[in-house]
């Protein structure tokens, strides 16, 4: 199997256009900094062991076994210590802050590949798996869809969907996020609207399921963008569901305060069939390191925050989909 030729996004971005106003399939990634980028045909990116299916159904499995060893309380306190204090000062309105947990499963990562019911999955070989339930966007001709995704919830006997919808932080939240997501559309498409405000759907997971909460935000692309997938995403990347607000002061708050590299986790992945462009954001992420491996996770925070409720979220995200 090939070394993958990543290159910067902003170098892949000429490609991405050229394919897409022609009309040429391809598949694509790129990681949260804009630093590492690849795309090419689905049968280039096989050849080098990318992998990336849509809707993917998931494969019964035997019991596996996993087993998580998440930063302490006390290491994840003084990260959101670091987070609070710059929401206070107006740094950011919410930040999404994440962290990597040590995993030890029997499976590898094609197997997990394999085995994950996913509405967008990925694999680079011997690197990391992502099987997420977020879409970033979705092109259909001069039509342009957001999904950003913001608020979670255990289901349990005691809880409904409701909940997660009428919790006052997780409205805050979600409102943020996708008066964003609003504002990062009107950068490439005219009008704008919300045609869907704070749907829940549920997760399946490997010790449970979990209720996740969206919107559906839809605008018109302008002309001269038609077709220009690359220039399209170097207007709205990074994604705002997995930043926070305003950007650029909350990324910096971000490096501050996690003190790791995101990698490809928290980028996009996706993939053009010749008419339409489908994108999700690679959440649920499993890396293979030097020590074995890790799993990424993370979740939004606002100055409504509750330490124990959010690590205990991050920790909640931490499984295997099936």
């Amino acid at each position: 199997m090939n070394s993958i030729p990543f290159s910067p996004f902003t170098e892949v971005v000429k490609q991405l256009d050229l394919w897409g106003e022609k009309g040429i399939p391809f598949v694509f990634l790129v990681d949260y900094s804009l630093e590492k980028a690849w795309a090419g045909s689905e049968e280039d990116g096989k050849k080098l062991g990318i992998l990336i299916e849509f809707d993917a159904p998931g494969s019964l499995s035997e019991q596996v076994s996993f087993l998580r060893s998440p930063l302490s309380f006390e290491s994840y306190a003084e990260k959101f210590k670091l987070v609070q204090a710059g929401l206070k000062r107006g740094d950011s309105f919410l930040l999404n802050l994440t962290a990597e947990t040590p995993i030890e499963t029997s499976l590898t990562l094609n197997e997990i590949y394999e085995k994950a019911e996913a509405v967008y999955k990925i694999l680079v070989s011997d690197q990391f798996t992502s099987f997420s339930p977020e879409t970033f966007v979705r092109i259909q001709g001069n039509e342009i869809a957001s999904f950003p995704m913001k608020g979670t919830l255990e289901v349990t006997a005691n809880s409904d969907a409701r909940q997660l919808q009428n919790d006052p932080k997780e409205k805050a939240e979600h409102a943020t996020i996708v008066d964003l997501i609003r504002n990062d559309l009107s950068k490439v498409a005219f009008p704008i609207r919300v045609e869907k405000y704070q749907y829940v759907e549920r997760v399946k997971t490997n010790s449970g399921e979990l209720w996740q909460m969206s919107s559906k935000i839809t605008g018109k692309l302008v002309p001269e963008l038609v077709g220009k997938y690359g220039s399209i995403l170097l207007e709205l990347l990074p994604a705002g569901s997995i930043t926070g607000a305003p950007k650029k002061a909350t990324m910096q708050l971000i490096k501050e305060s996690e003190q790791y590299d995101r990698g490809f986790y928290t980028g996009i992945m996706g993939k053009f069939d010749g008419k339409s462009f489908n994108s999700g954001v690679m959440i649920r992420f499993i890396e293979k390191q030097t020590e074995g491996f890790v799993f990424k996770s993370g979740g939004g925070i606002t100055v409504f925050s509750d330490v124990k409720k959010e690590y205990d979220e991050l920790i909640q995200k931490v499984y295997l989909p099936f």
